[in-house]
């Protein structure tokens, strides 16, 4: 039986988990863009093709970052969390939208997985220390 000397820790799986998480979310809004750029009568097609390309950038990109992250890439941490600065304006205009139940939890998960990657086990894991 072998032992890992260096597990990963909990903070940076959990982080990696949330990422993957939102990937696959932001996967499935791009999906509905997809659907619904298909079946409009009437639309700006450069602007919904716009829309729909940034949402699965967005996808693959957050996918893509909890995959180096896993690997430790320390380079993937920073881009990761401006991805969840993002977060905060769009829950904030959402609260002011009267959406306030679905921008609050995007707050919360924005704040909530820049914690976790910020955190000293994530920081040691990737080098920064």
């Amino acid at each position: 039986m072998t032992i890992d000397s260096d597990p990963t820790p909990v903070t940076l799986r959990w982080a990696v988990r949330l990422l993957r998480g939102q990937a696959v979310a932001v996967g499935l809004v791009a999906a509905w863009l997809i659907v619904a750029d298909l079946t409009a009568t009437a639309t700006d097609l450069a602007s919904a093709l716009l829309v729909t390309a940034f949402a699965a950038g967005v996808a693959v990109a957050l996918w893509l970052l909890g995959g180096a992250l896993v690997r430790r890439r320390a380079g993937a941490r920073a881009p990761a969390i401006v991805l969840q600065l993002m977060l905060l304006p769009i829950g904030w205009f959402m609260i002011q939208g009267g959406l306030g139940w679905l921008g609050v939890p995007l707050i919360a998960l924005g704040v909530g997985v820049t914690w976790l990657l910020v955190s000293p086990p994530t920081t040691r894991a990737l080098g920064f220390e």
